[in-house]
């Protein structure tokens, strides 16, 4: 059985909880990522992601800049183990409406898995299995 450490992405952006709403903008648009993990310490504080951005910022009008993390982030967040299977997964992501699932290991921010990744890992699965029927 597929598990999360199969198709996670190891390169995980993070920001400290101190910056602004700006910075974690301007990191997404650095890193061409539609979220950052907002980290306190070795801690997952919450996550931000460009919809909190639009959402919190963009239609209060305010400028980014003055807003701090503590105010857009998502608190406390989903997150799951490497060994968990894809299909689990795929439920948590589904029940607790979210598109985002940090991977953590022993207490430990190890990865990230997407929507999209779930859909590239199917679709490739499928084929693959349409290959060999």
């Amino acid at each position: 059985m597929d598990q999360l450490r199969d198709i996670m992405i190891k390169k995980i952006i993070t920001i400290t909880r101190e910056k602004t709403a700006q910075d974690a903008a301007k990191l997404m648009a650095e890193h061409g990522t539609g979220s950052v993990i907002v980290v306190n310490g070795d801690n997952i504080a919450g996550i931000v992601t460009e919809r909190d951005l639009v959402r919190k910022v963009c239609t209060q009008d305010i400028a980014s800049s003055k807003v701090p993390l503590s105010d857009v982030m998502s608190s406390p967040v989903i997150t799951a183990e490497p060994d968990m299977p894809i299909e689990t997964a795929v439920q948590r992501m589904f029940n607790n409406k979210i598109r985002r699932l940090p991977i953590l290991e022993n207490g430990k921010l190890v990865g990230i898995v997407t929507v999209s990744d779930l859909v590239k890992h199917l679709r490739t699965k499928s084929l693959i299995e349409k290959t060999f029927e």
